[in-house]
Parts: C-alpha cells; sequence; structure tokens
C-alpha cells in the first residue's frame, strides 16, 4: 500500500512483524502481554498482524521505569506441548536450595499464617499500655489530656496494672487478625499475579500489593472485630469489666450479638486502608532501600542484614499507616464505647479536630508496631527456611519487547 506509513501509537507500520502461512483449516488467535494479535484467514492464507495495544502506555504511566522506550522486533520462543516454560512472578519464586518448601504450597501458607500471629499477636499485646492510653484520649480528651496526663491518670486511679487491662483480648483478636492478615495476603498476591501474568505483574506491582492487602484484610477484620469491641469496652468505661470472661457475657446479655460486630465497617475504614498502606508501602520502600541506599545487592546481604533493612521498611510504612488510619481509628474507640451510636453520629460528634485526637501516640504505636511485625514475619521465614524472593525486577522477555536489552 503507497502512502506515508501508518502509525500504531509511536510504533510505524514498518516496524510490526506479520507473520504468514498457517493453517487454512480454521481462525487462529494468538495472543501474548501487552501484544495483540489478529489473525484472518482468507483462500488458504491467514495473515497475522501484530502491534502494541497497551504495553507502551503501561510502561510509560510506570513513574519507576525508564524515560524512554522502543519497540524492538524479537522472536517469541517456542514452548513444548509436553513441557510448560517457567514463568518467574516478580512477587514469587521458585524453591531454591536450601527452602524448606516450595513458593506457594500449603506448607508456606501456613507457617506465613503462623508467622502472621506471632507478629501481630506479640506485638499488639506489647504496646497495650500505649494503646490503653491512646483510646482513653480520643473518648475522653478533657481528662487524658496527653500521652503523659494519660498515664499518670491512670496509674493514679487503676495502678501500674490498670495499664494492661483488655491484654487479653488484644493478643486473641489481633493474633486472629495476623493469621488472615499475612497468610490471605501471601494467597491473594500470588492469585492476582497469576491472573494478571508476569509481564503486567511487574509493571502493575503496586496495584496488585494494594489489592492483595485489601483483599486480605478484609477477611482479617472480620476476625477481629469482636475481640477488638470487648477490648475497647474494658479500657474506656472504668468498672464496666476488668477482664475478657466478664465482658463478654455481659455485652452479649445487653446488646447480643451485634455487639461484637457493630464495629466491623468502621473497623474496614481502618484496617483496610492502614494495611494497604502498610503492604505496599513497606514492599516499595524495601525495593528502594536495596537499589539507593543498601551499598551491595541482596544476595550478597546477610540475613541479620536484610532483616535491619526490613526493620527500616517497617518503619517508614508504619509512620503513614498511622496517619492513614487515625481518623477511622477514633470513631472505632468512641463507637464502641457508646451503646446504640453509628459510625456517622460519632464522625460527626467529634469533628474535623476530633478525628485526629490521639494522633502522636498512634504514630509512635504504629510505627514501632509495623516495624516489628514486619521484622518478626520475616525471622519467621528465616528460621522455618521459607522462600523469600528478591526485590522484584522486569522479566527478560519485557526488557527485549522494550528494547532494553541487545
Amino acid at each position: 500500500m503507497n502512502g506515508p506509513p501508518r502509525l500504531f501509537g509511536d510504533v510505524t507500520k514498518e516496524q510490526i512483524d506479520v507473520s504468514r502461512g498457517h493453517s487454512a483449516s480454521s481462525n487462529s488467535r494468538l495472543q501474548h502481554s501487552g501484544v495483540a494479535i489478529l489473525s484472518r484467514n482468507s483462500a488458504g492464507r491467514q495473515d497475522a498482524i501484530m502491534y502494541p495495544t497497551s504495553l507502551m502506555q503501561l510502561a510509560r504511566a510506570n513513574p519507576f521505569s525508564a524515560p524512554l522506550f522502543t519497540f524492538q522486533k524479537v522472536e517469541e520462543p517456542q514452548q513444548s506441548l509436553h513441557g510448560q516454560k517457567t514463568r518467574r512472578l516478580a512477587a514469587a519464586a521458585v524453591a531454591e536450595e536450601g527452602d524448606s518448601c516450595d513458593f506457594g504450597s500449603q506448607k508456606y501458607f501456613i507457617l506465613c499464617g503462623f508467622g502472621g500471629i506471632l507478629s501481630c499477636g506479640t506485638t499488639h499485646t506489647a504496646v497495650v499500655p500505649l494503646d490503653l492510653v491512646k483510646c482513653r484520649m480520643q473518648v475522653n480528651p478533657s481528662k487524658y489530656k496527653s500521652i503523659g496526663n494519660g498515664f499518670a491518670v491512670t496509674v493514679r486511679e487503676d495502678g501500674v496494672r490498670g495499664l494492661a487491662k483488655g491484654w487479653a483480648p488484644t493478643f486473641i483478636g489481633y493474633s486472629m487478625q495476623g493469621l488472615c492478615k499475612f497468610g490471605f495476603y501471601e494467597v491473594f498476591k500470588i492469585f492476582y499475579s497469576d491472573l494478571l501474568g508476569e509481564e503486567n505483574t511487574y509493571l502493575w506491582r503496586t496495584s496488585l500489593y494494594l489489592a492483595a492487602s485489601a483483599s486480605a484484610e478484609f477477611f482479617a477484620d472480620i476476625a477481629l472485630a469482636p475481640m477488638e469491641a470487648v477490648k475497647v469496652r474494658i479500657q474506656t468505661q472504668p468498672g464496666y469489666a476488668n477482664t475478657l470472661r466478664q465482658c463478654v457475657p455481659k455485652m452479649y446479655a445487653e446488646e447480643g450479638l451485634w455487639a461484637f460486630y457493630k464495629g466491623v465497617v468502621p473497623l474496614w475504614m481502618r484496617q483496610i486502608p492502614y494495611t494497604m498502606m502498610k503492604f505496599a508501602c513497606f514492599e516499595r520502600t524495601v525495593e528502594m532501600l536495596y537499589k539507593y541506599v543498601v551499598p551491595k545487592p541482596r544476595s550478597e546481604c546477610s540475613k541479620s542484614e536484610q532483616l535491619v533493612v526490613t526493620f527500616v521498611a517497617g518503619y517508614i510504612a508504619g509512620v503513614f499507616c498511622a496517619i492513614v488510619s487515625h481518623p477511622a481509628d477514633s470513631v472505632v474507640s468512641v463507637l464502641n464505647k457508646e451503646k446504640g451510636s453509628t459510625a456517622f453520629q460519632v464522625l460527626k460528634k467529634l469533628g474535623p479536630k476530633g478525628v485526629w485526637k490521639g494522633l502522636v501516640a498512634r504514630i509512635i504505636m504504629i510505627g514501632t508496631l509495623t516495624a516489628l511485625q514486619w521484622f518478626i514475619y520475616d525471622s519467621v521465614k528465616v528460621y522455618f527456611r521459607l522462600p523469600r524472593p528478591p526485590p522484584p525486577e522486569m522479566p527478560e522477555s519485557l526488557k527485549k519487547k522494550l528494547g532494553l536489552t541487545e
């Protein structure tokens, strides 16, 4: 066809690879990541025209990619019918020598869930005194004016043992939450990665982390809600109940089963943004630390050095988590204290300034908490010799399509 070359995005027709000569008996459809192949059958000849659709846009929209790309004509590797080519996902890896199990195996998920129990249950229980003061500052700011004042008033009224109120529901509730949060995160991360494919998993890895963590937290909050309601009732209503065994039957007798789940929607409002920030920020911070801060590749770092990077990335993620989730946390605290209130009523009552009460205490608590959780979780993986994939790298097939390799 004469005339100027037609453009498909930034690619001229002369750059498009046209393949001919397949079976004339039926139409065939070929497709691979980021490239659409249209096939048309006519009189014993089949013309397959390949052109880029979304790959160029995805690559250029990625803020962490190189600024300029040029598509190159590449030969796609042939796959055997008897053996599929091993696909290494950006968020996954095959079991290496020394690993106790395969990545994504049942044992892997079980041990990740166990790591979540240890990381969330122990850390939240350890900061119960700070959590107690934070909750009391949220529901009674006129009495508990600051962190120091809150500790002083609590010790004066309840003694030192009063700082440990609510430890039992905290341990049980957050252990169950940790099981679902970390366990399901690994499940959903692999599930969504398989749906996207290797190349799109790399290009959309931040979105994958956000989607996987949000999905996991949805179920984790259902597991957490009953014990969270009990914990807040013990901590914020002096004289109501001092122990888990006293509080549960009393709440059930007064409000029924709804007493334990009326805070689940505010929990989703608080925890889902928190967890999305926690996982996505952590994953990308680790990636950035190894790329720009750590003076040697991750493969050359010792296990202890890798755990230090994990702790630092966890603390950075925790600060952002606290800020994002604090307004909803204030609503949950007041909602579980007051009978018959709704989340909207509490939000209206607190106002724009009231929802930020106790933020400094929460930043200290959540920053430390998140750093310790990631440190413990990663330590569990090291102890049980679970696969720990390195930060994601661009797949070779994508590098070829973008012209980044010879």
